[in-house]
Parts: structure tokens; C-alpha cells; sequence
């Protein structure tokens, strides 16, 4: 039995998802590229849907004219506009795959049906409507799918947000029961840290869904987090590799490339300790000095944070000194400025607060690795290694895989290369 055969024997047939991004879908010769990809697969006997983004630029484009006739447009009028960029691609793709002779549908998503609330430009899916799906699968052709959009009760069409195609992609892969989730991307894989950052970051063959959703929200921008979140849910086998391959390798090579996204006990994961090193370089930090020590003042001080939308990631209560306290916590820096605001004018004067202070240029260093939870003294030599280097630690936040600290910005990138090689993460 050949290589190509026993592969295809050892798939059993399966029903795959391909998603791509729109760099991917950027030009008519990129679009033929990803039809001979998918038609590659289809060939060897797999059933094939693929949710495309839309053309790299199109969405902007396309909101921006929308800004141009009015200064704050309608979320619904927003979706129906924003919605086509995707239906676009995916009919272009379904062309081309029958200009080479696969037989191809495109759907958009309210034809499917992707059912989601009626939460416009930030929508969440509820369910997905497969008969029609699997009935075009079995009788031969590949299925494209709008990604990034659904259609709510009402019958209007929504979208889910930035990066809503991994969403759609993961989901459809559920609904479905698809074998594996294949995320195209113009990288090659999940590293174990930005190797823009550091030279010796290595790409990771596999790593646990509970691994990447604290990279994803850690600012690792390779895949978009609610699809880590939905796939981790679902049980869905996610695999991120590069659309910028020949897109005639052999299969067998490309079905092990990239990095896998799986489950914990897949595989005995406890010899790789940490994963990787993740970073958030737009941090700030606020403090509200010299606040009463008494029940409620957490909420009397974060409350009208939430009531602003302001995400708060890490928190501190100093101890009592004569019944006062300092509470320091972070925000994203883009709502620094207004988070101080909040503060001066609702917070300090009924608190009786004596200073708001803050600190716009910190950054956040975390190790991940579902391997701590059976490891000790991660944290001390985490610690040990930044103090050799000189780098003083002003806040720390742990969970079960992942120790955070929030650091001078200045540091962020000499801390990430000390511990990315006191953890010898380029060490397979």
C-alpha cells in the first residue's frame, strides 16, 4: 500500500473544515491557489467545507464608506454591508473550484442556516443547520461557507465580530462532526513565543486548547479566542498552519504540519512543563491610594470600570495600615486615560480616596503550561531568573497553567528572551 493510500485508509474518508484568512483569499491567483488546495483534499476522498474570510482590506473598505455617510452608523445596516465581503469570496472560490473541475456550492449564512442572537457586529452563534450541508457532501461537492456571519430570528443578518471566521469555522466543525478543523493562517504555526521577539522561539507540533486560550487572550494573535474557547467546548480538533505552502505538497506532509490544538489526555503532556512564554505590551497600571479598609470597597471602586466597559485584568489590595488601603489594578492602555477620569471624578471624592495614581507603560510576561499542575517551583524560577536580569516585578496573578507579571515596559522583551531560555523552550 502506498504512503498516499494508507494515509487516505488512516483518515477513514473524514469530513474536514479549511478556513482561510483573507490574505490567503487576497487575490483571484491566491483564490486558484486555495481551490487546488482544497481540491488536492477532496480528491483523496475527504468531504471538504471551507469558510473563507473575505478579500484582505474588503471589510475595512467597506465599513469605511459606511463612516463616510454617517458619523454613527446602525449595527444592523453596519452587518448587511460588512456581511458581503464574505459572500464575495466564497462565491469566487466556488468558481474557481469549478473551473477546475470540482464540483462546488457556496452558501452564505442565513442560507445554511448559521441561527445566532441578534447582537449586531458582535453576535453569538446558536446553533447551525446541517441537513443541507451534508446532503451537498454526499453527493460530491465541496461546500463553501460564509464565515463571519449569521442571520438572527428576525431574519437579519449579523456578524460576530473581529476574526469571526475561526468562529464560524470552529462551529460549522462541530455542528458537523468534522474530523478536524483546519485554520489556514500566514504563519506556519503556534510558537512558543513571538519569534519577532525572540530569535530561538520554536514552533510547538502540539499544544492543549487550555494552553492556547491563555496565549490567545495573552495577546498571542494567531488564532481569534472565542474560537479557542468554542472549539475547546465543543471537543473540536483545531489545527493552525500556513496557506503560503505549494498548495500541491503532499497531503500526508501537510496533515502533520502546523501546530495541533487538542486535548490534554490525548497525550501524556506532562513533559513539556511550560509551552510558551505570551506578552501583553499595552498595559497600564492604576493605583487609588489611601482608600477606608471596609467590606465594598472593591466593588465601589471597580463598579463604575465595569458600568465603563473597561476590561480589568490583574488586581492588588494592599494590607491595612491604620484602616487604609491602596488597590492597584490593570486596564488595557487604550482606557487608561479614561479609567484615572472615572476615578478623579466619581470615585476618589466619595471614597475619601487621598491619591489616584498610575503608571501607562508597564507590560505583562506570563509562562503557560498545563505541566505545572503536576511541577513545583515554576514561580521561583521564574522569579529567580527575572531578579538576575535586574527586572523588578510590581504585580503577579496566577491560574492553574499560567503565572503573569506586570513588569517596566521597558523590560518586556529582555524578560521574554531570560525566560523563554531559562525554561529552554528551544529545546524540542
Amino acid at each position: 500500500m502506498n504512503a498516499e493510500l494508507y494515509f487516505r485508509e488512516s483518515m477513514h474518508m473524514a469530513l474536514i473544515v479549511h478556513k482561510y484568512g483573507g490574505t490567503s483569499m487576497g487575490s483571484v491567483e491566491r483564490i486558484q491557489n486555495v481551490a487546488r488546495r482544497v481540491a488536492k483534499w477532496q480528491k483523496a476522498g475527504h468531504q471538504i467545507v471551507v469558510v473563507p474570510s473575505a478579500m484582505s482590506g474588503e471589510t475595512n473598505r467597506l465599513l469605511g464608506l459606511a463612516n463616510q455617510l454617517h458619523p454613527n452608523p446602525d449595527p444592523r445596516e453596519l452587518d448587511q454591508i460588512a456581511s458581503t465581503g464574505e459572500q464575495v469570496s466564497s462565491g469566487l472560490l466556488a468558481l474557481a473550484l469549478q473551473a477546475a473541475g470540482t464540483p462546488a456550492v457556496s452558501y452564505a449564512g442565513w442560507q445554511v442556516v448559521i441561527r445566532t442572537d441578534s447582537a449586531h457586529t458582535k453576535a453569538r452563534i446558536e446553533s447551525i443547520e446541517k441537513d443541507k450541508v451534508l446532503s451537498d457532501l454526499a453527493s460530491g461537492k465541496v461546500v463553501v461557507i460564509t464565515g463571519f456571519q449569521g442571520v438572527d430570528e428576525r431574519g437579519d443578518i449579523t456578524t460576530l465580530g473581529r476574526g469571526g471566521s475561526d468562529t464560524s469555522a470552529v462551529a460549522i466543525a462541530a455542528a458537523l462532526g468534522a474530523e478536524e478543523c483546519l485554520i489556514y493562517t500566514d504563519v506556519d504555526g503556534v510558537y512558543t513565543t513571538d519569534p519577532r521577539v525572540c530569535d530561538e522561539a520554536r514552533r510547538l507540533e502540539r499544544i492543549t486548547f487550555e494552553e492556547m486560550l491563555e496565549m490567545a487572550s495573552l495577546g498571542s494573535k494567531v488564532l481569534q479566542i472565542r474560537s479557542v474557547e468554542f472549539a475547546g467546548k465543543y471537543r473540536v480538533k483545531t489545527r493552525v498552519l500556513s496557506s503560503l505552502t505549494d498548495p500541491m505538497i503532499p497531503l500526508q506532509q501537510e496533515m502533520t504540519s502546523g501546530t495541533l490544538i487538542t486535548f490534554e489526555e490525548d497525550e501524556k503532556m506532562e513533559a513539556a512543563i511550560i509551552s510558551g512564554i505570551a506578552f501583553a505590551r499595552d498595559e497600564a497600571k492604576v493605583t487609588v491610594l489611601g482608600v477606608p479598609d471596609k467590606p465594598g470597597i472593591a466593588y465601589q471602586i471597580l463598579g463604575p470600570i465595569a458600568e465603563a466597559n473597561i476590561d480589568v485584568d490583574m488586581i492588588i489590595q494592599n494590607q491595612s495600615v491604620d484602616g487604609k488601603t491602596d488597590f492597584t489594578f490593570t486596564v488595557p492602555r487604550s482606557e487608561y486615560q479614561k479609567a484615572i477620569e472615572i476615578l478623579k471624578t466619581q470615585v476618589q471624592a466619595h471614597m475619601g480616596a487621598k491619591e489616584i495614581a498610575g503608571d501607562p507603560k508597564v507590560s505583562k510576561v506570563s509562562v503557560v503550561g498545563v505541566g505545572m499542575r503536576s511541577h513545583v517551583g515554576i514561580a521561583s524560577k521564574m522569579f529567580r531568573t527575572l531578579s538576575e536580569e535586574g527586572i523588578n516585578i510590581q504585580m503577579i496573578s496566577t491560574s492553574e497553567i499560567k503565572i503573569s507579571v506586570l513588569i517596566d515596559e521597558k523590560y518586556m522583551e529582555l524578560a521574554v528572551r531570560a525566560l523563554h531560555k531559562a525554561f529552554e523552550l528551544e529545546q524540542k
